[in-house]
């Protein structure tokens, strides 16, 4: 009868470290599944953006416009990008351009100059948690040089850390000759002290 006890011991002891083993193996799995989603989630995000072709879906109203260009933005530094994907979501930014703005700097300058400014921002730590684009009845429509343009304000939010910063940018989008409203330019909005 004693010998029967002290397996007991020996058992309880494997039936423990196989438990220990396994929670660790699970553990483990968990970490790397949240990896692979978040590469996954990364790689959906462009995808969706670059699938959209701007030839037959292009936005309709200047919110939408705003709203395509706030999801390139967001692709650009909040995700961890090849050169050729900065370069596709590049074309795809610029077809959402008017043609003076486009016409205004080379494409070398501005790869070279988006490039900077994504290293600026991963560098940084910064992300784009969020984006507000205004209400569509808060869009401010009105006629001048013959052309019609749209001006509205987009919020973002900017984080840094565990730091939030709102950011408000006006945009301003004429019509063209296919009645696409296209980003003739935006700036940032200072506040006012």
């Amino acid at each position: 009868m004693k010998k029967l006890g002290s397996y007991k011991g020996v058992i309880v002891i494997l039936v423990l470290a196989a438990l220990i083993i396994m929670y660790f193996y699970h553990l483990s799995n968990i970490s790397r599944g949240e990896e692979e989603d978040e590469a996954a989630a990364s790689q959906n995000a462009v995808t969706q953006v670059l699938q959209r072709n701007l030839d037959t879906d292009y936005p309709q109203t200047p919110k939408e416009v705003v709203k395509y260009f706030s999801e390139i933005t967001k692709c650009y530094y909040n995700e961890k990008l090849t050169d050729e994907e900065i370069e596709a979501l590049a074309t795809q930014m610029l077809g959402l351009y008017d043609d003076e703005l486009v016409a205004a700097n080379s494409y070398n300058v501005y790869i070279f100059d988006l490039k900077s400014d994504i290293t600026y921002y991963n560098t940084n730590g910064y992300t784009i948690s969020s984006y507000s684009p205004s209400a569509s009845t808060d869009v401010e429509y009105f006629t001048q040089d013959g052309h019609q343009w749209a001006r509205l304000w987009c919020v973002y939010t900017i984080k840094s850390g565990k730091n939030y910063k709102p950011l408000q940018e006006v945009f301003i989008l004429r019509k063209d000759d296919r009645s696409h409203w296209r980003i003739y330019g935006w700036k940032e909005v200072k506040k006012e002290e």
